[in-house]
């Protein structure tokens, strides 16, 4: 059984860069912790198995600190080896089904549907925790070759009884008109990763929840 919190999904979502440097990547993390942040996911495409066992396992130790989940990044193994909170599934990679009975009953399993209800509807039939959408805006690490209309939020919350996840250059700026229409969460890689310390908004965009 995870821990009680891990069932908990509100708030700012902050997702990882493709950082080798372990300390900058857990400093980084902590301070986001320390203003607020909610769900953390471990996502580094470019690590080998090694490093990505080596950065999960910290990033673990780090969140329960926080009493915050951690999610992993497609790879199951990973998540499975070092007993982490839930696992991220992109459109690309195994099933929703598959991933939901690998890991079980009591994990997070969130399933990337892009712009699209129909694979939401999908996801929730095969077992996800989570539906995330995006992109809604042009962003700095994932190259999306179609935009998300806004209104895909509401929808899915009025079809599909599952919390809601919005990613795609998010900033505290363009944040807003997303919660207004129903995310439960709001995705960050480059708001609170990729710009200097002093212009992060990591408090402010998870004080969009209280």
């Amino acid at each position: 059984m995870k821990p009680e919190y891990a069932k908990h999904l509100r708030g700012l979502y902050i997702v990882t860069p493709d950082w080798d440097d372990t300390a900058q990547l857990l400093a980084a993390t902590e301070l986001a912790l320390q203003q607020g942040a909610a769900l953390v996911q471990y996502r580094h495409k470019t690590a080998d198995a090694q490093q990505r066992q080596a950065q999960a396992s910290a990033l673990l130790a780090l969140c329960r600190q926080y009493q915050v989940p951690l999610i992993i990044n497609d790879h199951v193994d990973l998540c499975l080896d070092i007993d982490a909170d839930g696992i991220h599934v992109g459109g690309t990679d195994a099933s929703i089904a598959e991933v939901r009975k690998a890991v079980g009953p009591d994990r997070i399993v969130g399933a990337s549907c892009y712009g699209t209800l129909e694979l939401a509807h999908a996801a929730y039939r095969d077992g996800a925790s989570y539906v995330a959408f995006g992109g809604f805006y042009p962003s700095r690490v994932k190259k999306y070759d179609f935009r998300t209309a806004p209104e895909i939020i509401a929808h899915s919350k009025r079809e599909i009884p599952l919390p809601v996840v919005v990613i795609g250059g998010i900033t505290l700026e363009n944040a807003p008109p997303l919660v207004e229409q129903g995310a439960d969460m709001v995705a960050v890689i480059s708001s609170v990763y990729l710009v200097p310390v002093e212009e992060r908004k990591t408090r402010e965009l998870a004080d969009l929840y209280r």
